[in-house]
């Protein structure tokens, strides 16, 4: 069975738990096809029992529970198990892309990412009509570990609309939601941005859950590769002013960074970009000028920092948020928007990458 990340809740959280959940299709079919790991107390033993037992034994024990544990800093990394990811080909998740539809690509050999660009919607921010590749750009990732395990990470673009059935379809398949946010101010029609994550032996079981999940929104189907276009924008001088060799997407010029640190979530190691990455995207407004949609990834003692130079940019922040539910070290993101000179606002946004731990990736 799926598990979302993060430690037991007590007894008096159960209903959050998908486990708990009954089948929206109903039949004892669709249950074994969930049953992904055994992560969740086994069927019969009461679930108030055993949670209240796991919640009792750390302070029997004089120890600190997981909670009290990340709260005051005592969770140490070192101490814990880590399974580490493995690489992997595109030949190991051709049952995964039948599944989901549409064929993927691999990212830094360990990384199947599949996108999903919201190319069906009209979207206008601040008086701009955002491209996809800019802000509208739904993705998924799998990553095999070393037990032979798999987990899912992934951002979602869907409308207000599309918001409760597409959670509804998640729930129905045990597919953790980790964050709902905004990614753009004052946007039409409403969009929000939804991080699922999920954790199992049975890889291609979620990519159907996904797939019955993006059923329920007007993501279109795949369309075959464009070529390349070029973009209006300074793009030398863009790399100089962050220190970064950018790339282009559809119109968009992208530079990402990627955290320092070995980022884990609960007992994995997290492969390098993924789920902790900043990136700054630059959609051309012609005469040189641009419409930046960035995402800084930031531990807690970065936060103000990064807030103070994105505001001395002139750059408008739109939310802070987390995207997972037990990454350690702790990342907290920032997305801002910023209208005006592609190199002027890139010099302006460098210190916001400086107060940061990253690296560029290019």
């Amino acid at each position: 069975m799926l598990s979302p990340p993060g430690p037991s809740v007590d007894a008096g959280q159960q209903w959050l738990l998908p486990a708990v959940l009954p089948s929206r299709h109903g039949g004892a079919d669709v249950m074994a096809g969930n049953r992904q790991q055994d992560s969740y107390p086994h069927v019969g033993t009461p679930r108030r029992r055993v949670l209240a037992a796991a919640a009792l034994t750390p302070m029997l024990a004089g120890a600190p529970t997981p909670a009290r544990a990340l709260a005051t800093g005592t969770a140490d990394v070192k101490s814990r198990k880590l399974v580490e990811p493995v690489p992997t080909t595109l030949s190991d998740w051709e049952k995964v892309a039948e599944a989901l539809g549409r064929k993927g690509d691999m990212k830094r050999k360990m990384m199947y990412h599949t996108a999903l660009p919201r190319r069906d919607l009209r979207v206008r921010s601040r008086r701009v009509t955002v491209k996809p590749a800019l802000a509208l750009g739904s993705h998924v990732s799998f990553v095999r570990y070393a037990d032979k395990s798999t987990m899912v990470m992934g951002d979602v673009v869907v409308t207000e609309r599309e918001l409760q059935p597409f959670t509804d379809a998640l729930q129905e398949h045990e597919i953790a939601q980790t964050a709902i946010h905004k990614h753009l101010l004052s946007q039409t029609p409403h969009i929000w941005w939804v991080h699922i994550h999920a954790h199992g032996h049975h890889p291609v079981a979620v990519a159907r859950g996904l797939r019955a999940a993006f059923d329920r929104t007007g993501t279109p189907p795949p369309r075959p590769p464009v070529r390349a276009q070029r973009v209006d924008l300074d793009t030398a001088g863009i790399d100089a002013a962050l220190g970064v060799k950018g790339s282009t997407d559809e119109g968009i010029y992208k530079c990402v960074f990627v955290r320092r640190e070995t980022i884990t979530e609960g007992h994995l190691v997290l492969p390098p970009g993924l789920g902790s990455t900043s990136a700054f995207n630059f959609q051309p407004l012609g005469g040189g000028r641009a419409a930046i949609s960035g995402d800084c990834a930031m531990i807690a003692k970065e936060v103000q920092d990064v807030l103070v130079a994105l505001r001395c940019a002139g750059a408008e922040l739109v939310e802070l948020h987390n995207h997972g539910l037990t990454d350690e070290p702790r990342l907290f993101f920032i997305h801002f928007w910023a209208v005006g000179d592609g190199v002027k606002l890139a010099r302006a946004l460098r210190p916001a990458v400086d107060a940061t731990n990253v690296v560029p990736v290019g």
